[in-house]
């Protein structure tokens, strides 16, 4: 009897699609020879990527895909025929590096974010680009949209950070490649105060900006009383000191250094 501790993430296996379960697995296919017992499916969204939709869900019809993900406790496997439909881009995708240097020129714009058209990369069969950065991976500093930070037709770089199976992308990152402002305190840190402005005020304290793109909390037990919105307003110049740069957790612990905020 097959089974799934036998299928390897890479394989390429064939069978036939059996059923149709929308909105769950997807296309179910019974794998051929002893995979047989192995449940397989292909899911939605790889019949997006594929533009063929119902189509690809025909009982009876014969598919040859990638297995892109195993999972053992369940004895299934999930498959992706767009590795084997694009074989070129697949092959490009799967040689990256996690930290290589990937250049590209933005493709288009979303507020989900931005696809990059690769250089020497086969195009994608549906998106625009097949390099993608997420909102977060634009840059450290805060800003409005995505279009305050990238244009279409800029050249951009970005750090590889996975290959993407499900979409058939290069998930990057652009903000790999600059310096971090929180690590750049970080280092500078010597206790002194500092003027920031402040971002936000919520029920347990204040949001202070220290530096470009790095806020830190000046919790209510700092301000010595439970009333932050009393202190100061959202806008205003405040003196801090920094108390605490938690580098992988990325928080910033402020003080007053024992001056009091201005009132309201």
């Amino acid at each position: 009897m097959g089974r799934v501790e036998s299928v390897r993430v890479g394989d390429v296996v064939s069978g036939t699609v059996v059923a149709f379960e929308r909105g769950a697995g997807g296309i179910v296919v019974r794998l051929d020879g002893e995979l047989a017992p192995v449940r397989a499916t292909i899911g939605e969204l790889d019949l997006t990527w594929s533009r063929r939709g119902d189509a690809d869900a025909r009982i009876g019809r014969r598919v040859t895909a990638e297995v892109i993900a195993v999972d053992a406790e369940r004895g299934s496997v999930v498959l992706s025929t767009a590795a084997t439909a694009h074989p070129e881009l697949w092959a490009f995708l799967k040689a990256r590096k996690r930290g290589e240097v990937l250049g590209g020129t933005v493709a288009d714009v979303q507020n989900f974010g931005v696809f990059v058209a690769l250089d020497d990369c086969p195009p994608h069969p549906i998106y625009p680009g097949v390099g993608f950065v997420t909102i977060p991976e634009l840059s450290w500093r805060r800003f409005d949209a995505p279009t305050d930070v990238v244009a279409v037709g800029e050249r951009v770089r970005g750090e590889f950070l996975q290959f993407d199976t499900w979409n058939g992308e290069a998930r990057m990152s652009l903000r790999a490649l600059l310096p971090d402002p929180l690590q750049a305190l970080a280092d500078a840190f010597a206790g002194g105060p500092i003027t920031g402005r402040v971002t936000k005020i919520v029920p347990f304290g204040v949001f202070v900006e220290v530096a470009d793109g790095v806020e830190g909390l000046l919790h209510v037990d700092e301000l010595g009383t439970d009333r932050p919105d009393g202190f100061a307003r959202v806008g205003d110049d405040v003196e801090v000191v920094v108390i605490e740069v938690d580098r992988v957790r990325r928080r910033v612990r402020l003080g007053t250094g024992g001056r009091a905020l201005p009132r309201r």
